[in-house]
């Protein structure tokens, strides 16, 4: 079938374009934007010239391809299609292939060897020498060294288009072909009839379950050694999402065997299974510690992180103000700020101001907050250094760095102190892929840095953190370890905490509970195991509106309604659920809640995407990082505006969301990036506080309702508390331990690794006044 007829047989839109220029290739992703000249199409469009984009090669001027894509509208660019599949026009006349052939993309072939070439296999010259290079040996005067390089040539520059047409057959989208071809070359197509389990090992997102399918429709046996070792990764990865740092040997070896029995087949032995695991150590794709079994990026993250730890500890300290020098200081700032410090929130002062690292823990209303003010005060002090960032230049930076892990936590440092606070991701010129800014080689700048809500720092990111911190600055990690662990692997807080190398603070007494507050005493009670249904009674912040579950959903859209009709801004209530779907999940609430306080009218404007109504008013929250735009995972914002196509220069129908500090616009196609947050999950919630919070609880939720999750969602509540549902629920939930074990070796190896072991009873003996506070 010659190119005119395989055109007009196109049954899916195409672009049909010769190449202009090459504008961007990003070799690492192989990602590209290139120009071209349109000479045919079945798209809407009326631009001679395109800009296309995507995962493709480098493409070559003047040669004519074919596209098959979709429009996008770029902010900035304008109108550009993205190229899901692509392929390269051969000419179609007898002359124009002789012109190909002798072009100087195929070194040594001149315009007599390209026309021996034609008149001795045809114009299906190219399709015939790449599916058997044998058949150059028919053309006369033609030596091995040309044929070689010919066949070379063309299955670079015809190769790719080869495989992505085999490949997109089994579903594979264009930047994982593009993967799979810059590891496996011209080898690809032989490795997907051989051995499609290589690609596994390889190609950074394929997936067991698909190089199953491809090998069951090759008959590769179920025992087959790569389908074992893939079984393994595919295992472990799984595992990774549960959040643990490794897998013992005995649960990786057992979970591999369910995974790759298949019904009829014998069952693969222990010593199967085991020998391609270690086969996989051999081969560095795994690494086994004793009976432990990592992924090479944790294994290398959980050493690497005992490995700062231990530089940071042993860098020298030197404490050149005295006791009495620190008890002045103190003084002052409690007369400045009219208060006074507890005694655990002084000895917590004390132990940053004195130690190279130090971790500050405790729940709601003990002062964390209280104690960093006082902290960053105090070293202003001792230190002689101003808290005003503008008194500092280039070669004297801000001695202070604060920093948490979601954009709301760092705004919340940033209001409770005045100093500057950002995301951790953002402190480390996080590029939104996988590259850093700051690591061992361009070190954060400062004395002083504290992160906050450190509870949710995974085990890449702690590693990634501490790799940035010089050897000579003061580090303070604070959190709340009751709180739900990291989203990602490890339980860094906790295993910090328990290790002992590191000096530790526990502030217990509560503060705001002295205030009448029964949200903390609720919280602590939740804490210290000791919550009753007794506690459950109204108060001036607390309710438990009792509801079945049929009504639950009724009740809270009223609850929040009513405080809607009361002029309280939905930035300020915030209603939380632990499951997106059931009749009580964050998806129903949220679809009743838009209908009542924000619905819909002829005078207002709404956009339906994939099953979604977004209308001006609504409360959103992003889904996705998007670090060029400034906004993160978990920011909440209110949509501003909505654009129809023939409004805006760009003709697109757009969103803007207005977020915190900056309007972000979004695509009719980009609006998969956000989703209604009149509730939001808990998870989502970690690092905020809300000035009310509702939390509907059910049996519905009951494979969710564990202690930690309804400690953290209690804890978000600022000034009112609304719990509705049913009380046994909830006190059952309060009473279940999250028995899910992560499977971390972090805290063995700080006892182990560390030199310096923490003991209280070493400390100075000196007394002071809050010792008989």
């Amino acid at each position: 079938m010659d190119n005119q007829q395989s055109i007009e047989q196109e049954k899916r839109p195409y672009v049909k374009a010769e190449l202009k220029r090459m504008i961007f290739h990003k070799e690492e992703e192989a990602f590209s934007i290139a120009s071209v000249k349109v000479l045919e199409t079945t798209e809407n469009l009326k631009m001679e010239e395109l800009i296309v984009k995507g995962h493709f090669t480098p493409l070559e001027e003047g040669e004519t391809y074919i596209f098959h894509g979709y429009f996008e509208h770029h902010k900035k660019f304008g109108e550009q299609y993205v190229v899901e599949e692509y392929r390269r026009l051969l000419p179609e006349t007898k002359d124009g292939l002789i012109a190909y052939l002798s072009s100087e993309l195929f070194d040594g072939v001149g315009k007599k060897t390209a026309e021996r070439i034609v008149e001795t296999l045809g114009e299906n010259a190219v399709p015939r020498i790449l599916s058997d290079k044998q058949v150059l040996d028919q053309v006369p005067k033609m030596s091995a060294k040309i044929k070689d390089k010919l066949y070379y040539s063309l299955t670079e520059h015809q190769g790719f288009e080869r495989v992505m047409v085999e490949l997109t057959k089994h579903g594979l989208g264009l930047k994982t072909i593009q993967k799979i071809y810059g590891a496996f070359g011209d080898k690809t197509l032989d490795i997907l009839e051989e051995d499609p389990y290589q690609f596994v090992f390889t190609v950074e997102g394929f997936g067991f379950h698909r190089a199953d399918e491809l090998a069951r429709h090759r008959n590769l046996t179920h025992d087959h050694p790569t389908r074992i070792r893939a079984g393994c990764l595919y295992t472990l990865h799984q595992n990774l999402q549960a959040g643990h740092i490794y897998l013992p040997l005995e649960t990786c070896l057992l979970e591999m065997e369910q995974l790759l029995h298949h019904p009829g087949e014998s069952p693969l032995t222990y010593e199967q299974l085991s020998g391609e695991v270690i086969h996989l150590g051999e081969e560095k794709y795994v690494y086994i510690e004793e009976d432990r079994i990592y992924l090479p990026t944790l294994y290398f993250a959980e050493n690497g992180f005992v490995t700062q730890v231990e530089r940071i500890l042993s860098g020298e300290m030197e404490v050149d103000f005295t006791q009495a020098e620190l008890l002045k200081v103190i003084g002052s700032i409690e007369e400045e700020e009219t208060m006074s410090y507890g005694k655990e929130q002084f000895e917590a002062i004390e132990t940053a101001l004195k130690k190279k690292m130090m971790v500050i823990t405790g729940g709601p209303g003990t002062g964390k907050t209280t104690v960093i003010k006082g902290l960053l005060h105090a070293y202003s002090k001792l230190e002689d250094c101003s808290l005003d960032p503008k008194d500092y230049t280039k070669d004297v930076p801000f001695p202070f760095v604060l920093a948490a892990p979601t954009g709301r936590a760092a705004k919340r440092m940033n209001e409770s102190t005045g100093l500057p606070a950002s995301t951790i991701h953002r402190l480390l010129g996080w590029d939104g892929h996988q590259t850093f800014e700051k690591d061992s080689t361009n070190q954060i700048e400062g004395k002083i840095l504290i992160i906050d809500e450190f509870s949710m720092v995974d085990m890449w990111l702690s590693n990634q953190l501490f790799r940035a911190i010089p050897s000579d600055m003061q580090v303070v990690v604070v959190g709340d370890e009751d709180q739900l662990p990291s989203v990602g692997p490890g339980q860094v807080l906790a295993d910090l905490i328990a290790s002992d190398v590191i000096p530790l603070i526990q502030l217990i007494e509560v503060y705001r509970q002295k205030e009448g507050s029964k949200i903390i005493h609720l919280a602590h009670a939740i804490k210290n195991d000791t919550c009753t249904l007794d506690m459950l009674k109204k108060e001036q912040d607390f309710n438990f509106i009792h509801a079945p579950d049929s009504r639950l959903n009724e009740v809270v859209t009223n609850i929040v309604a009513k405080a809607h009709e009361k002029s309280i801004d939905m930035k300020d209530i915030q209603v939380l659920a632990p499951m997106y779907r059931s009749e009580t999940g964050i998806h129903e609430i949220n679809r009743s809640l838009q209908n009542r306080v924000n619905p819909g009218s002829k005078n207002k404007r709404e956009i339906e995407w994939k099953g979604n109504i977004f209308r001006k008013g609504d409360k959103v929250i992003q889904l996705v990082n998007q670090p060029e735009e400034g906004v993160f995972n978990g920011d909440i914002g209110e949509v501003a505006a909505i654009f129809r196509a023939e409004e805006n220069i760009d003709h697109v129908e757009q969103v803007v969301v207005e977020f915190d500090t900056k309007e972000v616009t979004y695509s009719k196609k980009e609006l998969s990036n956000i989703m209604l947050a009149y509730c939001t999950s808990i998870h989502k919630s970690q690092g905020s506080e809300f000035s009310i919070v509702v939390l509907p609880v059910t049996y519905q939720y009951n494979r969710m309702l564990k202690k930690n999750l309804l400690y953290t969602a209690v804890t978000r509540a600022k000034q009112s508390l609304i719990l509705c549902g049913d009380p046994q629920a909830f006190i059952k939930g309060i009473r279940t331990k999250d028995t899910n074990q992560r499977y971390t070796y972090l805290q063995e190896k700080l006892k182990k690794e560390t030199d310096f072991t923490y003991d209280e009873d070493e400390e100075d003996e000196a007394l002071s006044p809050y010792d008989f506070m």
